[in-house]
Parts: structure tokens; sequence; C-alpha cells
């Protein structure tokens, strides 16, 4: 047994837009992404990816693995296509999927 077993200690520090370093009294972390989608890489090399529904505190966490990680890097490349070809369409359907509550 560990020093206060029952005892967690958790601190995010923003260190750009978007990216995080997580700390915790076992583990160093980093994330990228925001509101609904974020990618947490530990010091270990495992990744994780986690989606959600903002302001619900409802979300889905999996490891960031080989049908999930083409996944989600063919929907990333298809948005910035999108971007560099319309970027007004592309901002307007991102904000068009927020709930009101943002």
């Amino acid at each position: 047994m560990g020093f206060l077993p029952g005892f967690r200690f958790r601190k995010q520090i923003g260190v750009a837009k978007g990216v995080k370093v997580n700390l915790s009294k076992s583990r160093v972390s980093t994330s990228l992404g925001g509101k609904g989608a974020t990618v947490n890489v530990g010091a270990d090399g495992k990744r994780m990816v986690t989606l959600g529904i903002p302001g619900t505190g409802m979300s889905y966490r999996t490891p960031l693995t080989g049908p999930i990680m083409f996944l989600i890097a063919g929907v990333i490349l298809l948005v910035f296509i999108a971007w560099l070809v319309q970027p007004e369409l592309v901002r307007a359907a991102l904000h068009w999927w927020q709930p009101a509550w943002f």
C-alpha cells in the first residue's frame, strides 16, 4: 500500500492553445485537443482518445490504436483540406454542431 491510497492528485497546466501537461501523483502525460475530443499521450507512450459531449460529463475513452487512429487521422485530414478550400464553411460547420450553452 502506498501513502494515503485513497488520496488523488491531478493538475493540468496549459502550455499552448489545445495543449496541456497533466500531472498526477503517479504519472505525467500530455493532452492535445479540447472540448469534445482529446488525445492523451502518457510518458510511457500509451495513447488514449476521449470523445465526449461537452457540458454533459458524458464521454467515451479508448486506446488510440489501429483503426481508430486511422479514422481520426482521416477525419482531421479531410477537415484540414476543407479548411484550405472553404475556411468559412468549416468554421460555420464547427459552430453548428456545438450545443447552445457554449
